[in-house]
This record gives structure tokens, C-alpha cells and sequence, in this order.
């Protein structure tokens, strides 16, 4: 399986880290990438693409199973999830998994080309807020019809943000070599 963890990663907190961790003990993951949306996504706050892929490396420095792709940062314009997958998959035998937390299933049925997103690969729901994610996508008619293409895991308990380191400085929130690239580059500054 090739998990796919999609994000802003602004910055990439323990949080990220854990999914990484979480997910390699519980799936047979053959490649494990992490894929920052470009500046080209309009998400407030957004640090450089430069920083975000920096940050997600120094994260990562340790694992030699996972890579960090700068394929979104790459593109004119936010192409949506459904076409990096695309782009992502490289053989047709390895199935392709993206990671969501659980207060996204909601907003999935807006999502570029949701449908052939839902259809074509699988969609690991990651625990979040105590946030019921299969009783979302059963009561909901769009995603329902794509039930056994999700994979969820309602025990993933990591309660870090972004948004909340970003609020707080809390610097619990993030690995040790993410905390001394934010403070080299002076990010996040108030």
C-alpha cells in the first residue's frame, strides 16, 4: 500500500509525525509520502512552500521510508487530490491510500472530482475530536455509496494543530527539529 498524507503542514506538528507511526503498524505500507498543498491552495497563514517542504524534511530526517513531495508546490494551480493521487500512483498492482482526519468527511463530497477520489482509492480516516466518522459517511448518500473504500481508525487520538501551535507557540506540539527551523527562519512570529 502506498499511504498519501496530504496537508498544508503549517507547520507539520507530532500530530503528523504520529499518523506516520500510527499507520506503519497498523497497514501494509510499502511507501509512506507526505504531500504539502502548494501556496497555489488558498489556505490563510500559509507559510512559503520552501519552509513547509523544509520543515516536513527535518521532521522526517530519520525515517528512510518516507518521502516528501513537492509535486503540488510544482503545479500553476491546485489541480485537487484526485489528480496528485493520479500522478502519485506509479504501478497499477499497489493500491493508494490518502490519509483525511475525521472532521474532513464532511466536506469531501465538495472536493475536486470527489467521485472518481472516492472511487479509485481508498480513504484512511484518521480519529479527530471524538468525531463519529462511519456514522458521517453511512448517513451521508454521496459517501455511503463509497463506504467500503474508506478505512478508518476511530482509535487515532493525537489532539495537535496546526492552527494551535500557531496560536500558542506550544512548543510540545512539534518535533525539536521543526522548533529550530521555526526559530532560524523566524516563522510564526507575533
Amino acid at each position: 500500500m502506498h499511504v498519501v498524507y496530504g496537508g498544508a503542514f503549517n507547520p507539520p506538528t507530532v500530530a503528523h509525525l504520529e499518523a506516520y507511526h500510527f499507520l506503519k503498524a497498523r497497514l501494509p505500507i510499502k511507501r509512506f509520502t507526505y504531500l504539502p498543498v502548494s501556496n497555489a491552495y488558498t489556505k490563510s497563514e500559509l507559510a512559503s512552500d520552501y519552509h513547509r517542504l523544509n520543515m516536513l524534511r527535518a521532521m522526517t530526517h530519520d525515517l528512510k521510508d518516507v518521502d516528501i513531495s513537492d509535486l503540488e508546490m510544482k503545479d500553476d494551480t491546485f489541480k485537487g487530490t484526485y489528480q496528485s493521487l493520479i500522478r502519485l500512483s506509479d504501478d497499477t498492482t499497489t493500491t493508494v491510500a490518502f490519509v483525511i482526519g475525521a472532521d474532513n468527511v464532511p466536506s469531501l463530497p465538495r472536493w475536486k472530482w470527489a467521485g472518481s477520489l472516492l472511487g479509485e482509492f481508498k480513504i484512511i480516516v484518521l480519529g479527530r475530536d471524538g468525531i463519529d466518522a462511519r456514522k458521517r459517511i453511512e448517513g451521508d448518500v454521496f459517501l455511503n455509496q463509497y463506504r467500503d473504500n474508506f478505512i478508518v481508525f476511530d482509535d487515532f487520538n493525537c489532539p495537535v494543530s496546526s492552527t494551535e501551535y500557531r496560536r500558542t507557540m506550544d512548543s510540545s506540539m512539534v518535533h525539536q527539529a521543526v522548533i529550530d527551523y521555526i526559530e532560524e527562519h523566524d516563522l510564526y512570529s507575533r
